[in-house]
């Protein structure tokens, strides 16, 4: 640490920006408030990461007079912090903290960097629009009250409440800059216009020239707070912008510049003609521009609000739990604390809870993206997000399921495909160039009217920079894709992000998985060829543990008539089979090859084995019935794409589909077999669509272009999943696709109306007869216009397909 020096001088805070009169710390040339802002610098300094001042002058927050010491020593304390805390092992932590304090981008780029500043700290994301940051941190190298206590040192100081941490919900707090900037620059234009009213009504009176002399300069005293308060957002936008395209850190210029432009030429020419030659110049057009921008950014800001839609938890999985204590499957956002769940192989932890009964061997990979096991015993505790692989066990939830923290999970980069996904971006191309193509038309206007009219210079210009709009074309997309989203979450298609709507629309070949996809467990015909019905209950015992749809299907047939009694050691080898201890014995259920059944035991429609201490025992045939719309919805898919059939299971089935598959059929098949298969695809160019249950696809899900999950009455998918589909609507898949591809159009159409307003608003601004203030009303406008169109269209397109008429709107 350089040694600081202390005086008594009036001056500006480096870090924060507070004007004090104080005793001043001085550090590397710099003044600070305080030894708190001057820490900040210093950590900041040590970590290489100074260019948070770069960003914004005077970014940080003011420490002076706090002092966190045994603020936050509560934390130390385990029962406290295990109930903030996310997530929890020996070797990683996750916790959400919401932190008020946010407040530009100087806060975005420092919290995203904070795992350069405290050792220790492995993944740091921001949702700057929640004011939310999500650490993960070793706990043996930090702890949470150290890193609170950092983070309120560094001037963002979290807000801590169990019941809100406990309830989703996080305190809002009304950040009130735009309108205080809107109340400032709409008193100056006020008074501006009033000052200005000898100049609208050519009232020359060389007796009060003076006076208006003086109303003149009081006008650009008026209009300094205008420019450099109402008008400070865009141009520190355009600033950052103009920096970091200088730095060849990007190549795409702000939408901001052309407006920091339009207002700095005002600006300019005013200070001109009013120094200069004394006449009333532009202040009341500058006053005028600033004020309808910031109107019209809160109208802007408070339809989106209106428009947008949180995808809750509850809206975007229809997926459901066996509730033991309720004897029945609940949806899990209907879990309540105390409730006993059963979680069987495979089967993802919805909430918070403590084992009960049973060992499990949970898997935290889609935590943690580590793939290694944790053991727990009843008593432990165990966390959202966790897979069970092993035998069946019992949870009593001590934590409602959050609203969105498996969203956040399933969204998590690392479940992401490898594709890039700016190449589904329609927008993308256009966008890069409009900043780069409105400033070559203002030139050409401005060098046009210099030399047929030099009166019309600064409006014209300043008009097309002001009038021009590319906010419509980056927001229709995301507007109305969000307004799908939300339609089809609606009618129980849950899709992962915007990006997969638009693949959807490139797919050339669709691969259904057979078991749990094309046919269904229940009503299943179940026959048992055994000659030795003494092992009924391990048989019933073993397949209980197991939530593949055979094994629900034995499940099914055994019933009442078997009791059910403790297994050990159970295993799930995917495509094969299962096994576990039951009553001293050794059991295995799964295919003939599996079970080492002997040729001559084989049946043709034999599918499921059984072998007790390595002896044949008995044969299954599961007559699966095909799930409801099935027929029509492969003929619909044979009509626009390359559709093939892919199974575990032998070939019995085969007459049920040779029509719509023909020979694309493949039985048999196990994951390996299958990502072969997605892979071949691949490589001859092909976009894949996969279509399974998630238990044996987590590869070709991962593989293909997009995944999606069926779903029925379990809490089981796959994070290699890009959309799940809950069983009942199945037959409408077809449909949802379709309203998918009618969206892409409309944004297309939102897009061409777009252009159409900017080639209008445009050529009229050329014709220097639109003034900048009319302009200023305008921009705002059209993207109002036009994501209203977008979204409007929208539902009219869905309520045209009944997709508005369901059930789960009520």
């Amino acid at each position: 640490m350089e040694n600081k020096t202390t005086t008594k001088v009036e001056s500006i805070c480096y870090h924060c920006g507070v004007q004090f009169d104080d005793n001043q710390i001085t550090l590397d040339d710099h003044v600070f408030c305080c030894n708190g802002c001057s820490t900040v610098y210093e950590l900041l300094k040590d970590n290489n990461l100074c260019t948070y001042y770069d960003l914004n002058d005077n970014a940080g927050i003011s420490l002076k007079s706090k002092n966190f010491e045994g603020k936050f020593d509560y934390l130390s304390s385990s029962e406290i912090s295990d109930k903030l805390l996310d997530f929890k092992s020996d070797t990683i932590q996750k916790v959400t903290l919401y932190i008020p304090g946010i407040h530009c981008s100087s806060c975005v780029w420092l919290l995203e960097n904070f795992p350069k500043i405290k050792a220790g700290v492995f993944n740091s994301r921001l949702n700057f629009v929640k004011k939310t940051l999500s650490l993960t941190f070793d706990p043996s190298q930090t702890n949470l009250k150290e890193l609170v206590e950092l983070l309120a040192t560094l001037g963002y100081e979290p807000f801590i409440s169990y019941e809100d941490n406990n309830s989703g919900q996080q305190p809002t707090k009304t950040d009130n800059h735009l309108i205080r900037q809107i109340a400032v620059v709409g008193f100056c234009m006020g008074n501006i216009m009033l000052l200005s009213f000898p100049e609208y009504f050519n009232i020359q009176n060389s007796g009060d020239s003076k006076y208006q002399l003086f109303f003149l300069y009081l006008n650009f005293i008026l209009a300094i707070p205008v420019y450099f308060y109402g008008g400070w957002d865009y141009l520190k936008g355009s600033l950052i912008s103009l920096r970091t395209l200088v730095k060849k850190e990007t190549t795409v210029l702000s939408i901001d510049l052309p407006i920091a432009i339009g207002i700095t030429a005002l600006f300019v020419r005013s200070l001109y003609e009013t120094f200069a030659n004394q006449s009333a110049g532009y202040w009341d057009s500058l006053a005028g521009l600033v004020f309808f921008l910031l109107v019209g950014k809160w109208v802007q800001k408070k339809t989106f609000e209106f428009l947008t839609f949180e995808r809750t938890f509850k809206s975007y999985f229809p997926l459901a739990v066996f509730v033991k204590n309720k004897k029945a499957y609940h949806n899990i956002a209907e879990l309540s604390e105390k409730d006993i769940i059963l979680i069987k192989n495979e089967e993802i932890i919805p909430a918070d809870g403590v084992i009960s009964k049973g060992i499990a061997h949970i898997d935290y990979s889609f935590v943690t993206g580590e793939s290694e096991l944790t053991k727990l015993l009843p008593g432990d505790g165990v966390f959202a997000g966790g897979r069970q692989l092993g035998e069946a066990i019992e949870i009593t939830v001590s934590k409602k399921v959050d609203n969105s923290y498996l969203t956040q999970l399933w969204n998590d980069a690392a479940f992401k495909k490898s594709k890039k996904e700016d190449d589904t971006k329609l927008s993308q191309g256009f966008i890069k160039y409009f900043t780069l193509i409105t400033l070559g038309i203002a030139l050409v206007t401005g060098i046009y009217w210099y030399n047929v009219n030099p009166s019309l210079i600064w409006p014209s210009v300043t008009a097309v920079l002001m009038v021009a709009c590319p906010c419509a074309l980056t927001l229709s997309m995301p507007f109305t894709m969000g307004t799908v989203m939300g339609i089809l979450g609606k009618n129980k298609f849950f899709i992962r992000s915007q990006e997969v709507i638009q693949k959807l629309q490139e797919i050339d070949d669709v691969v259904f998985d057979k078991t749990g996809t094309l046919t269904s467990a229940k009503n299943s015909e179940v026959l048992f060829y055994s000659d030795n019905q003494d092992y009924n209950s391990e048989i019933f015992s073993l397949v209980s543990q197991s939530s593949h749809p055979l094994s629900k299907a034995v499940c099914t047939y055994f019933g009442g008539n078997a009791t059910k009694l403790e297994v050990t050691d159970f295993q799930e080898f995917h495509g094969e089979g299962i096994s576990g201890k039951c009553n001293n014995q050794y059991i295995k259920i799964g295919t003939a090859d599996f079970c080492n059944t002997s040729k001559s035991l084989i049946r043709p429609k034999g599918k499921v084995y059984v072998a007790i201490d390595g002896f044949y025992q008995g044969c299954f045939e599961i007559n699966t019935s095909k799930r409801k719309g099935a027929k029509g919805l492969l003929y619909s898919f044979k009509a626009n794409y390359n559709i093939h059939l892919l199974s575990g299971d032998n070939d019995s089935d085969k007459m049920k589909f040779a029509g719509p598959f023909g020979d694309s059929m493949h039985f048999g098949q196990k994951p390996e077999e299958k990502l072969k298969f997605i892979n071949t695809l691949n490589q001859e160019g092909k976009n894949v669509l996969m279509i399974g249950d998630g238990l044996n696809d987590a590869g070709a899900l991962q593989k293909s272009q997009v995944g999606i999950v069926i779903s029925e009455d379990t809490n089981r998918f796959s994070p290699a999943c890009d959309a799940i589909l809950d069983a009942s609507v199945f037959d409408k898949l077809v449909d949802y696709l379709k309203f998918g591809k009618a969206a892409i159009n409309i944004v297309k159409l939102s897009f061409l109306l777009s252009v159409v307003y900017n080639v209008i608003g445009i050529g009229w601004a050329v014709t220097g007869s639109l003034s900048p203030v009319l302009a200023a009303i305008f921009m705002p406008l059209s993207s109002i216009s036009v994501v209203l169109f977008s979204v409007g269209i929208t539902y009219l397109y869905a309520y045209h397909k009944n997709l508005l008429n369901t059930k789960s709107w009520t």
